[in-house]
């Protein structure tokens, strides 16, 4: 799920579903892009059309001299026999012109895009989920310009105990230096797949395994780091205690890991931790899918905002209800002058296409 950006005080932001029909029994729509003020007044920018120019935007916008750019898992060229296609990279203006500057071909340029772009001195830079290597399908890390020449930087291997494997987060740069995270690969002694990595690559494709979780610390990395004065930070959807809630950790640019706080989804406790942070004034914020002990989501509960000290002090700030205020918040937070703003998968009222509820944004005053 997809956060928002600000532009001069208006909110921009994807859904992955919505807008046109797909294709013949998928009437749910390829997504959107969306604007919202902080007022509440929601304006369609832009509907995806079906396959041709992307479908299914699981990643947010960013923003490049007014001008938006992101990704779509979906769609684009027909890619190793599949019609629907394996992802696009695209460009879209707050008019609503949209611009396809590269379709993935699911083969060694990799597929299925679902992590934001990185600018870098008026370079992109991303990952794919899928694709790379033959045997692999673990992913790649790759550079494109706003011209849309494209250049694969890595492929990952996918092994355990191995480099890493299917990278669902974004990139950051610190000093030229990108670090991202795999959801799967590195060590499988406690996880099949493995239980992820946090890596580290040049802009010339020299890759570097900073840390590989062993479920005790954490499994399944699926949010963006953040920088915070030089050490990064990060969270876990899976891992931790007993039951694998999740957990916050930070990681030095050398590789030293520790964990900050393993979730545990016990009464009104926050659970699973699939989005990233935000660092506010030294307080870092965030969401998780579940937990909060609402009943209305079953037994897992409906997710919650909250908030952790550097320190490792712990708060939730808020419990969804899974009614009007929406569910299962799975996108990172933006800070707009001290008020925090997100989204939520479901929630906010059934309607014919969602009986869960088609999702919110929120806003919320820590």
């Amino acid at each position: 799920m997809a956060g928002l950006i600000n532009l001069n005080g208006t909110l921009y932001g994807t859904t992955v579903f919505g807008g046109m029909e797909c294709h013949r029994g998928r009437p749910f729509g390829c997504g959107t892009v969306f604007s919202i003020t902080t007022s509440g007044v929601e304006n369609l920018v832009y509907t995806f059309d079906p396959w041709r120019q992307g479908g299914y935007p699981y990643s947010g916008l960013t923003d490049v001299n007014g001008t938006f750019y992101g990704t779509t898992r979906s769609g684009g060229k027909t890619c190793n026999g599949n019609p629907h296609g394996c992802g696009t990279v695209y460009s879209v203006t707050t008019s609503g012109s949209e611009k396809v500057l590269h379709s993935f071909q699911g083969g060694s340029d990799g597929a299925n895009p679902e992590a934001p772009l990185l600018d870098a001195n008026g370079t992109f830079y991303g990952t794919t989920a899928f694709g790379g290597l033959k045997r692999a399908d673990g992913g790649t890390v790759y550079s494109i310009s706003a011209s849309g020449a494209h250049t694969v930087l890595y492929r990952f291997k996918g092994s355990p105990n191995g480099d890493g494997a299917n990278p669902g987060g974004g990139l950051i740069d610190v000093n030229g230096t990108l670090y991202g995270t795999t959801v799967n690969g590195g060590n499988a002694s406690a996880c099949s797949s493995g239980c992820g990595t946090v890596y580290s690559i040049t802009t010339s494709g020299t890759e570097k395994v900073l840390h590989r979780f062993a479920g005790g610390d954490g499994a399944g990395p699926t949010g963006d780091l953040i920088n915070v004065n030089g050490t990064l930070y990060g969270t876990t959807v899976g891992g931790g205690r007993r039951y694998g809630n999740g957990t916050v950790y930070s990681i030095t640019t050398s590789g030293q890991e520790k964990v900050l706080y393993r979730f545990e989804r016990r009464g009104s406790n926050a659970a699973t931790p699939e989005a990233g942070l935000i660092n506010v004034k030294g307080t870092l914020y965030g969401t998780t899918l579940e937990g909060g002990g609402s009943s209305a989501c079953g037994e897992y509960g409906c997710g919650t905002v909250y908030s952790i000290t550097l320190r490792r002090v712990e708060t939730v700030l808020y419990r969804f209800a899974g009614g009007s205020d929406g569910s299962h918040p799975g996108a990172t937070l933006v800070n707009v002058n001290g008020t925090l703003y997100g989204t939520t998968a479901l929630g906010g009222g059934s309607s014919s296409k969602c009986s869960e509820g088609c999702g919110t944004v929120f806003a919320l005053t820590p």
